[in-house]
């Protein structure tokens, strides 16, 4: 993990440093909030299959690794799995691509789909993350959104393919430019990137570090803000700073006097800032916070609704309890029988991943309309996610004895 983040930090320097070599490139002038600046006025056929054949090649990389991961069911440890070093090493050499294809041909994904597509992607990822977070933790002050056993089983186990996929997408959304919003969106990204290689290991639970990369989407989207001018910097800092205070600071084990004191520094910030900004604006410290907590509210109601119907259509039985199973005693006793199904099922699951998020981003590529991008994310999600836990438990059932319906 240390070294994850010496390495985000190192790449992030290194897309600094060779930033001047791309200010020669003329670029279109602004044109609106859908308008993405950073994309070449003349794309090219080879501009554009470079950047999508190596997104397309990160992402099946990455999907593959957490599929192997899912089915032979490696114990949790505090070491490193040979599947983790593979992820970290093959997280590793595409983001070094992908500073090298910017220097090339400059664009991202962003010269075809939709710029809200990249925001709501990780927009959708953080409330994914209030879903998860909420049986330890709460949404509001400690107080916990009701969650069946099973389902939050679910729901914590089977959300690294969509994470995998929002984090991937938004990385190569972007040239590797170095804009002050760039460089610290590329740290936070390739930060993402290390806990997505990280799976079935103690750190990737570490409720220090996770409580990290939420909070520090608050640094990214206030130094964005200020860079984009406007005056809308305090409704980032203030309404991801309202989650910390809300939601994010009650899993960290603090005590009662602790979280007071954040609280109220919280508070005399607030109004500090709005005593000379306009207590008439103090309305958009709610408006991050809200639309996150009501968006966890219907995601996690339309993630219930989808795995239900999903459970009686395929008549699929639960996963068992995380970490209580180790990959030989998940295969009953047979790994290499485990690992020939794994084997056997990548391809097919690849295929069906790439069938599926297709038409998402589709609309993408379609539509500029923020709310049509939201929609389409909020809609694929549970789709997607219990696209993954039928065919990780498919093929785990290929290898296992048949339960019964007393078990």
């Amino acid at each position: 993990m240390l070294l994850g983040i010496a390495f985000s930090a190192a790449v992030t320097g290194l897309i600094g440093l060779l930033g001047p070599r791309l200010e020669a490139i003329a670029l279109l002038p602004d044109a609106g909030p859908s308008w993405y600046f950073w994309k070449l006025p003349d794309p090219t056929l080879v501009s554009r299959l470079t950047v999508w054949s190596l997104y397309l090649a990160h992402q099946l990389t990455l999907w593959g690794l957490i599929w192997w991961a899912q089915v032979n069911r490696p114990s949790y440890g505090s070491g490193l799995h040979r599947v983790n070093l593979l992820a970290l090493g093959a997280n590793a050499l595409f983001i070094l691509l992908h500073v090298l294809q910017t220097h090339v041909t400059y664009d991202g994904l962003a010269q075809d789909v939709s710029i809200w597509s990249s925001q709501g992607a990780v927009i959708v990822m953080l409330v994914w993350i209030l879903m998860i977070e909420n049986p330890r933790r709460g949404l509001f002050f400690g107080a916990k959104l009701p969650m069946g056993s099973e389902f939050k089983r679910f729901v914590r186990r089977y959300h690294g393919y969509f994470f995998a996929w929002a984090i991937v997408y938004t990385f190569w959304y972007h040239p590797a430019i170095s804009t002050e919003g760039h460089l610290w969106g590329f740290f936070y990204t390739m930060l993402l990137l290390v806990q997505s290689s990280l799976f079935f290991t103690r750190a990737h639970l570490n409720r220090v570090w996770t409580f990290f990369l939420e909070a520090t989407v608050l640094v990214h989207g206030a130094l964005v803000a200020v860079g984009q001018g406007g005056g809308l910097w305090p409704m980032f800092a203030f309404g991801f700073g309202g989650l910390i205070v809300m939601t994010q600071m009650h899993g960290l084990g603090l005590s009662r006097a602790w979280r007071g004191a954040i609280l109220a520094a919280y508070a005399a910030t607030v109004v500090y800032v709005y005593s000379n900004r306009g207590w008439g604006m103090l309305n958009e410290i709610a408006r991050i916070p809200v639309i996150e907590v009501l968006a966890a509210l219907v995601l996690a109601g339309l993630f219930a609704l989808i795995f239900a119907i999903a459970r009686r259509a395929m008549g699929t039985p639960g996963a068992p309890a995380e970490g209580q199973q180790s990959m030989k005693a998940s295969t009953g006793g047979s790994v290499e029988a485990t690992q020939a199904a794994a084997r056997r099922g990548l391809a097919p699951f690849l295929l069906a991943s790439l069938v599926a998020y297709t038409p998402m981003v589709v609309v993408f590529w379609t539509s500029d309309a923020p709310i049509v991008a939201f929609l389409a994310l909020t809609i694929a999600a549970p789709f997607l996610a219990v696209l993954g836990w039928w065919m990780v438990e498919r093929t785990r059932q290929a290898t296992t004895p048949m339960q019964t319906a007393g078990d």
